[in-house]
C-alpha cells in the first residue's frame, strides 16, 4: 500500500495535543511497519527534528499556505501525485475532493455542538468556523473514522446518526518520557523558568473549554477564606489576558500568586509534573484530556472535570469536580493539600492509570483498519 498521513503541523515549534497525537501515530507505524510505503505530508518546518525518514517514510513538505487551501488545494493534489491508496488526515478536517478512501481521525465535534464567535482567539474562531464547514462533508465520505474515547464515540454517532461501527476508537497514549524525573533534572527546569519551589500547574490556555475563568474564580474563593495555598504556574497565555480576566471576576490582587512560563515544550513537561503539588484539569469538554494521565505519570495528583470523556480516562486515579462550580475546584484543591494520606492515594492509583493508553496499540490498530480498508477497495 502507498499510504498518505496528512501531519501539517507536527514539525510546527509549539505543539499542542492533536500535533503530539499524530507525531507518536508515525512514529509508532514506524516501527510496526516496514513494508508499505507512508507519505508524510507537513508544512512548517520550525522543528525539523521531530521525526526523521525511514525507508519506507518519506516526509513531504507541500507548499506552504493558510491551513485550508493547504488542505483543499495542496494536500487534495498530493494525493494524485503520489498515487496514494489510501489517506489519513489525523486531525479532524480533510480534503472535501479526495480521490482516494479517506481514514479521518476526529477527536471531538465540540465545534459543531456550539460556536461562540466572541469568545477564544481569532485564530481559534476561524479554526471552529473551518471545521464547521468540512467536517460534516468529509464525514460523509469517510472510509473510516476514529476517534479517541467511548464518550466521543457515542456523540459522533449521535449527531451524523451512524453505525456504531463507522467510528473506531483508537486511545491516545503517554509518551515514554514522562514519569518522575530526577531532582537534579527538576533543578535544572525550576531554574529554566524561574519556577516557585511549590506549586499549582494549570496547563489551559485562552480556549474558553479550558475554564481558565473557572479556575481562577476557585483561586478567589481560596482567597477570600484566607487558605495557604502555592502559587500557581500557568503557561501558554500573555499577561494581558490574565489581568483582563481577573478584573472581570474582581480579584486583582491574585496576579502576584500566577506565575506566566509562556510556551513549555512537551520533552520540559515531566520535569515541571514532577514538581506540581497539585495539577488542575478542570476543562469544561475533552475529547479525551491527554495531559491527565502525564501528570498521573509523573507522581502528580490531579483534580478534573466530571464532563465528557475526563472521567473515563482518569478512573479513581483523579480528584473529580463540577467543572461549572468553582467552589469544588477550589475544595478539591483544598483537600490535596490538607490531605497527605489522600495526596499518596491519588499519587499511587495515578501511576497505574496510564499503562491503559498505549501509542502502539493505538497504532497497530490503525494499521489493522488501513488494511481492511484497502482489502474492500
Amino acid at each position: 500500500m502507498r499510504i498518505g498521513i496528512e501531519a501539517q503541523r507536527i514539525f510546527r515549534e509549539k505543539k499542542h495535543g492533536m500535533d503530539m497525537v499524530a507525531l507518536a501515530l508515525i512514529k509508532n507505524l514506524q516501527q510496526l511497519d516496514t513494508e508499505n510505503e507512508y507519505f508524510i505530508f507537513v508544512n512548517d518546518t520550525e522543528d525539523p527534528s521531530a521525526i526523521k525518514e525511514t525507508k519506507n517514510f518519506k516526509i513531504v513538505p507541500l507548499t506552504p499556505a493558510p491551513y485550508p487551501i493547504w488542505e483543499q488545494k495542496h494536500l487534495a493534489k498530493a494525493v494524485k501525485t503520489y498515487q496514494l491508496d489510501l489517506l489519513h488526515c489525523t486531525s479532524n478536517t480533510a480534503p472535501v475532493a479526495c480521490s482516494v478512501p479517506l481514514l479521518i481521525t476526529l477527536h471531538d465535534i465540540i465545534y459543531l455542538e456550539k460556536i461562540n464567535l466572541k469568545e477564544g482567539t481569532w485564530y481559534q474562531r476561524l479554526g471552529n468556523i473551518y471545521r464547521r464547514w468540512n467536517v460534516p462533508k468529509v464525514v460523509k465520505k469517510a472510509a473510516m473514522i476514529f476517534t479517541v474515547s467511548h464518550y466521543e464515540q457515542k456523540r459522533i454517532v449521535q449527531h451524523f446518526n451512524m453505525k456504531d461501527d463507522a467510528v473506531q476508537v483508537v486511545y491516545n497514549g503517554v509518551a515514554n518520557h514522562f514519569k518522575v524525573e530526577s531532582p537534579e533534572k527538576q533543578e535544572i527546569i525550576r531554574n529554566k523558568y524561574n519556577l516557585p519551589k511549590a506549586f499549582i500547574l494549570f496547563l489551559g490556555n485562552t480556549d474558553p473549554k479550558k475554564n481558565l475563568k473557572g479556575v481562577l474564580k476557585s483561586l478567589a474563593i481560596l482567597d477570600k477564606k484566607k487558605v495557604d495555598y502555592p502559587d500557581i504556574v500557568m503557561p501558554d497565555f500573555g499577561k494581558e489576558v490574565l489581568v483582563s480576566m481577573l478584573n472581570e471576576i474582581k480579584a486583582p490582587q491574585l496576579l502576584s500568586k500566577i506565575h506566566l512560563t509562556g510556551y513549555i515544550p512537551n520533552e520540559d513537561l515531566p520535569a515541571i509534573y514532577s514538581q506540581a503539588k497539585v495539577f488542575l484539569y478542570p476543562s469544561l469538554r475533552e475529547s479525551f484530556g491527554l495531559p491527565i494521565l502525564e501528570g498521573m505519570a509523573c507522581g502528580c495528583p490531579v483534580i478534573t472535570a466530571n464532563t465528557s470523556s475526563m472521567p473515563e480516562v482518569a478512573g479513581d486515579a483523579a480528584i473529580i469536580v463540577d467543572p461549572f462550580d468553582p467552589s469544588a475546584i477550589s475544595a478539591g484543591i483544598e483537600k490535596i493539600l490538607s490531605d497527605e494520606v489522600l495526596r499518596k492515594e491519588l499519587i499511587s492509583k495515578g501511576y497505574d492509570r496510564p499503562p491503559f493508553f498505549d501509542y502502539k496499540k493505538g497504532a497497530l490498530d490503525t494499521l489493522t483498519a488501513y488494511k481492511k480498508i484497502h482489502a474492500t477497495q
